[in-house]
């Protein structure tokens, strides 16, 4: 079944999308710089980038950087006066990110901030930046409820959160589980149901990247 779902993936990027010499070169440079290929696949980049253009983006916030092949993505999106702000842990992540999007000409309109991204988006939130029209997280798992408490803290009435990695391979329904991935999700789906100022809803995803999943929220007027 797997082999069906990369097979399918293919014909998808193959019919919809093609072939892409900037992605393609991320992907070569995040290789050689021994970074870990987790990067969304090319139809889930293709989603992203549509949900920008969809929400009208002009303002993006994006936490866990890794090569930047999701950034790439969301940026295309942007009107020529836009902005992204793409949070990274890693210092080397970092400048392969940002060798990434100079070569896809991405450069001028991303700014890659280094370090924790709990300490980064504080400093933001207290120097009052925002308000932010798509936030796109997909960092570190345990971190999902505090990234998901500042996006609150950065948007707007009708600013769009997408959450990526939601489903788990469907280890998200293994209530006593011990993973601090599974953990950090299940506490993320407690706080949007409980949150008022959010109407959203999850969707699974299966494909080059497994079994997984998107939530998908939009923040409430009023």
């Amino acid at each position: 079944m797997a082999q069906d779902w990369i097979a399918v993936d293919g014909y998808i990027a193959g019919k919809l999308i093609g072939a892409d010499p900037a992605l393609g070169a991320t992907l070569a440079a995040n290789a050689a710089g021994g970074l870990p290929a987790i990067d969304v696949s090319a139809a889930q980049g293709r989603m992203l980038e549509l949900f920008a253009r969809m929400s009208g983006a002009r303002r993006i916030l994006e936490v866990g950087t890794l090569g930047g092949y999701s950034t790439i993505c969301l940026a295309r999106a942007l009107p020529g006066d836009g902005q992204l702000v793409t949070l990274e842990l890693e210092p080397h992540h970092a400048e392969v990110a940002r060798a990434n999007l100079a070569r896809a000409g991405l450069d001028a309109r991303c700014d890659v901030r280094v370090g924790p991204a709990a300490e980064t988006l504080a400093a933001m939130i207290a120097a009052g930046e925002g308000p932010f029209d798509l936030v796109f997280i997909d960092a570190d798992k345990p971190g999902n409820r505090a990234y998901l408490d500042a996006a609150l803290r950065l948007t707007r009435p009708g600013s769009v959160i997408l959450v990526d990695n939601v489903v788990r391979g469907g280890r998200v329904l293994e209530a006593d589980s011990a993973d601090p991935s599974v953990l950090g999700t299940r506490a993320l789906f407690d706080a949007v149901a409980a949150e008022p100022r959010l109407d959203a809803t999850a969707i699974q995803t299966v494909g080059d990247k497994g079994w997984d999943g998107f939530l998908i929220a939009v923040v409430r007027a009023g």
